[in-house]
């Protein structure tokens, strides 16, 4: 038998009350009642974001920037009002720092073609990690494809952190820019990235974050990390799918080309000539996605109003709690060690693999993610496929850690 968990955390949240909040966990899988681990995926919605989307389309649908009728009007306050409530969740200075996006992979690949496709030349040279998820990936080797650049890899120890050292002595004269995860959804590891960018800075090199892994926990303040761009999605963060949002430093949004050509981001157009709009609306070309902004907002509202403080220590109490009493399970090894993590906590079990893991767990009624959590890389760097992943929200509790425990249980049992 697995040992019991503690009963309460450090944590200040009345959890069954935010529980209350979130229709889907109020159900049953295969018999048994859910147990969503798979958050660093996409997490669930409250009904505050539910409503927000809803009320959009029952009152307020319309087009936004281009009607003179009540609805439109009513529909770009909305639009713009959570474009200023992104600004204040991140800490930037101006609401006109942030464009809207269909998610951190979509700002990523902005930055890659309109920020810094035009700044490289042969030989030039890109900085990533090799904890990187793909979408921070692709895009720069698409670019160095395209122009010649050089596209390099800072190494991970085998606790699955940085080696700043190495970070620093990659950094050469033909760094044209860096492109780093705050938080990784592979390993959960907590990379440090103010520093990173400082030693960037110090050789006038903009420095990318994706932030998306880090926004649900832990409060970010863009203007204190001084990075130049700043990408998250709104579905990781308790908010519908298909809008996030980049954040740019006024002056180089102000000096960056279209991402993409359309209405809505033009001042005027003629068959000798086009000119832009100013950012952000340079680069929200077509109708956006009102309504994922508008439910954006309200779940950014939703986290601040629970105190992210408060929400940070609940989640890093579950995440202690879960990976003391997973390794105490014979057979299961930690993928990723590092000394700061956050969200996820990320093994395998030895003679197991984790497909096999996550539908034994599914059975039981507990959503974890089996796979390469689109890091392939990183599950090369440790010499393995896949791993089992479990990670953290708001909403879960010290019984749901017990209940994955007892899952494992069951597989080591299956599986002898």
């Amino acid at each position: 038998m697995s040992t019991p968990m503690p009963t309460t955390t450090r944590a200040a949240l009345d959890v069954e009350r935010i529980r209350a909040d979130f229709p889907a966990l109020h159900q049953e899988v295969h018999g048994r009642p859910l147990v969503y681990l798979d958050n660093a995926a996409t997490t669930q919605k409250p009904r505050r974001v539910i409503d927000a989307v809803s009320r959009f389309y029952e009152y307020d649908c319309a087009n936004v920037h281009r009607g003179v009728h009540l609805l439109s009007q009513r529909a770009t306050v909305a639009y713009e009002r959570a474009r200023t409530t992104i600004r204040k969740f991140i800490g930037a200075a101006d609401s006109r720092e942030i464009v809207f996006t269909r998610g951190t992979t979509e700002a990523i690949n902005l930055v890659a073609s309109s920020f810094v496709r035009p700044r490289l030349e042969p030989g030039d040279e890109i900085l990533i990690t090799g904890m990187e998820h793909h979408s921070n990936i692709v895009p720069w080797q698409l670019l160095c494809a395209a122009t010649g650049a050089v596209l390099k890899v800072v190494p991970i120890t085998d606790s699955g952190e940085i080696e700043l050292d190495r970070y620093e002595e990659l950094l050469s004269d033909r760094t044209r820019f860096v492109a780093v995860v705050q938080v990784s959804n592979a390993l959960g590891t907590v990379n440090p990235v103010k520093r990173m960018i400082e030693i960037a800075h110090a050789r006038n090199i903009p420095v990318l974050v994706d932030g998306a892994q880090a926004v649900p926990h832990a409060r970010i303040d863009v203007r204190d990390l001084d990075c130049d761009f700043y990408a998250f999605s709104g579905h990781k963060i308790y908010g519908p799918t298909g809008i996030g949002a980049l954040y740019g430093k006024r002056e180089h949004l102000l000096g960056m080309i279209p991402y993409q050509g359309g209405g809505d981001m033009i001042l005027s157009v003629t068959w000798e000539k086009t000119s832009y709009a100013e950012p952000p609306h340079r680069f929200e070309a077509g109708t956006p996605n009102i309504e994922g902004a508008i439910g954006l907002a309200a779940a950014l509202d939703y986290l601040d109003s629970l105190g992210l403080d408060a929400v940070a220590a609940h989640e890093s109490e579950l995440l202690e709690t879960a990976t003391a009493a997973v390794l105490a399970i014979p057979g299961i090894r930690l993928v990723g060690a590092a000394r700061h993590r956050a969200g996820a906590l990320s093994f395998v079990m030895k003679g197991v693999h984790p497909h096999d893991i996550g539908t034994i767990l599914d059975s039981e009624g507990v959503a974890i993610r089996a796979g390469h959590h689109c890091a392939q890389p990183v599950m090369q760097r440790f010499n393995i496929s896949a791993t089992v992943r479990a990670s953290f929200g708001v909403y879960n509790t010290i019984d749901e850690v017990q209940r994955l425990v007892d899952g494992l249980h069951k597989v080591k049992e299956v599986f002898g």
